[in-house]
């Protein structure tokens, strides 16, 4: 067979310059730029893609967690104890030194923590009402803090708020008289932009509200010993680092803040409790950041809820489990059996939000809390009365709102705006009662708290309240996408107004708030006039309130209001915080 011929391409250029033509069937089309660009684009998007596809799943299946049959319960739970106190000149005064210090939280290695009066957390102060009282707050930090009295009805400069700031070396010592029923109340900082890391470190604790009256009716026979049938639990998540520092870095994809994969009880890792009495009284504090938790017992028996923010329920509530947003309170009353083992566990919350952000703000996780482990014998403990605290809807009355006020809260917003410091956002008078509108307009877990006030849960998205919410509340729930009516009434503390000094509204969830989901609120007589703006303490930036400006309206000072009479007054006089040196002089 005869193979077939070629023509290979001429070497030389043929006659008159013009360059060679390929033969037929050879020819090659050369791609433009723009393709090849579109290409190279294609396959970079196609691997930022696949990455973050891969980053999410990684993300998503570490984003759940449990500690159920993980806890050995091998630590006693630590109680916090009482605060010493002394009567001087019949007001009762606390102390309370913030401080640096190291504890045992279960990780690798000794954890660095904040603490008062010691290492981390603080002691659980008493009062009764009609009491007069003095707490003095020293700071032995190298930071600016506050101490703000959570669910207390007490003058604004004695709030303890971002305007009450305590420098490194102060003294500050809030007087007021305790004006309201029993209750389970709480302190932490409440320094702008500083709030959740100071609490995360350790700063807060328990402020507990006696009521003599109430004590000699029905409600004396709930468990009332402390540290004994009557204990006071404080949750906490925590995350920690390799060498034993705290983790305070929330994930990429978190809505919310830190969240921890280790409870603490009373920063106790692993907890439990010997019961001794056949009921014992639990008081539970969220004192995260931002998790929220479903408190319940883990085989699915019912307690008896007594109790919420701000005190007795009218009659107790049989129910299997409490949801606690953050700086919610509750009391429970656990039945025991002799010899009985019963574990606290916190089911995954419902929070009412799309499933990744559910997935990303704790609504999967499950821990297991603190285990009960009940005597032999058991000292007998009086049944749970059948009547037990005011109901709500005795006090305030739909019918006699004069207004509604409305707050959307989104992103980190309330009604648009950003915390200013200067700003006020909200003036009431006393003694007029509203009704109060707040609805989470993005799908993200928010929850609702006012300073100085209790209020009454009307409805949730047209729904009665629950048990949870049937009694008086400083702190809600914010269930995305739905309204939460409530019915709030100020009362001028101790009789008087200042028209000057705020107090705040915010979103509990502590990161949120630090990143601006705060507004300012003055409470003014009927006819009272209040400013648009009002000072700050020296070296505090403020702005417009623009959302997303950069700009969080903290910063520096000596916390002196300057002119506003609250300055230096002496203790016990009703007018303001007086702040003294450390050695005891005048500031």
């Amino acid at each position: 067979m005869t193979a077939p011929s070629t023509t290979p391409y001429p070497v030389t250029p043929p006659a008159g310059g013009e360059p060679p033509t390929p033969p037929a069937g050879r020819s090659r089309r050369r791609r433009s730029p723009v393709v090849r660009v579109l290409v190279v684009l294609g396959v970079v998007a196609a691997l930022f893609v696949g990455t973050v596809v891969t980053v999410v799943a990684v993300a998503w299946a570490r984003a759940s967690t449990s500690t159920v049959g993980a806890v050995e319960f091998t630590r006693p739970l630590a109680v916090p104890p009482l605060a010493e106190s002394r009567v001087e000149d019949g007001v009762r005064v606390f102390e309370l030194e913030a401080r640096e210090g190291v504890a045992d939280l279960g990780a690798s290695a000794p954890t660095p923590t904040l603490g008062l009066n010691g290492d981390h957390l603080g002691p659980t102060l008493r009062a009764a009402r009609g009491e007069r009282v003095r707490v003095d707050v020293t700071n032995a930090l190298d930071e600016t803090t506050t101490l703000h009295w959570h669910g207390m009805h007490l003058p604004p400069a004695m709030d303890g708020g971002p305007h009450q700031m305590v420098e490194p070396g102060e003294t500050w010592s809030p007087t007021w008289t305790i004006d309201q029923p029993a209750a389970t109340l709480w302190y932490h900082p409440h320094l702008h932009g500083q709030t959740a890391s100071q609490v995360y470190r350790g700063l807060a604790g328990m402020f507990l509200l006696d009521d003599p009256a109430a004590a000699d009716g029905p409600a004396g026979d709930l468990p009332h010993e402390y540290g004994v049938d009557d204990v006071p639990l404080i949750l906490q998540d925590k995350s920690f680092r390799p060498d034993g520092r705290l983790e305070d870095s929330p994930s990429f994809l978190s809505p919310v803040g830190t969240l921890g994969d280790t409870v603490l009880v009373n920063g106790t890792p692993g907890p439990y409790l010997d019961v001794t009495t056949q009921r014992v009284r639990l008081r539970l504090l969220n004192g995260s950041d931002s998790r929220v938790y479903d408190v319940g017992l883990a085989d699915g028996s019912s307690v008896q809820l007594v109790g919420t923010d701000g005190g007795l329920l009218p009659a107790p509530r049989t129910v299997e489990s409490v949801r606690l947003s953050p700086g919610d309170r509750a009391e429970v009353v656990v039945t025991m059996t002799p010899g009985q083992r019963a574990v606290l566990r916190s089911f995954p919350p419902d929070l009412g939000v799309n499933p990744l952000f559910e997935r990303f703000s704790g609504g999967d996780d499950t821990f297991d809390l603190l285990e009960l482990r009940a005597a032999d014998e058991l000292a007998p403990s009086p049944a749970v009365p059948d009547a037990l605290g005011t109901d709500p809807a005795d006090v305030l009355d739909e019918g006699d709102a004069v207004r509604t006020r409305t707050f959307q809260l989104s992103g980190r917003s309330i009604n648009g705006r950003t915390m200013d410091m200067a700003r006020v956002d909200e003036v009431v008078t006393t003694g007029e009662t509203e009704v109060w509108e707040v609805t989470g307009l993005d799908d993200t877990p928010h929850s609702f708290h006012v300073h100085d006030v209790q209020f009454r849960v009307l409805d949730v998205a047209g729904r009665p309240p629950g048990p949870d919410l049937a009694g008086w509340q400083d702190t809600v729930y914010v269930e995305p996408g739905h309204v939460t009516r409530l019915l709030v009434r100020f009362d001028a503390a101790e009789g008087t107004t200042d028209p000057t000094t705020p107090y705040m509204f915010h979103c509990h969830l502590l990161t949120h708030e630090d990143q601006g989901m705060m507004g300012q609120l003055v409470v003014v007589a009927p006819g009272e006039q209040a400013p648009d703006r009002i000072e700050v303490p020296d070296g505090v930036a403020h702005d417009d309130g623009a959302p997303g400006d950069g700009r969080d309206g903290h910063g520096g000072g000596d916390g002196h209001r300057g002119g506003d009479g609250h300055d230096d007054a002496a203790p016990g006089d009703g007018t303001g915080p007086r702040r003294v040196d450390l050695d005891g002089h005048g500031h």
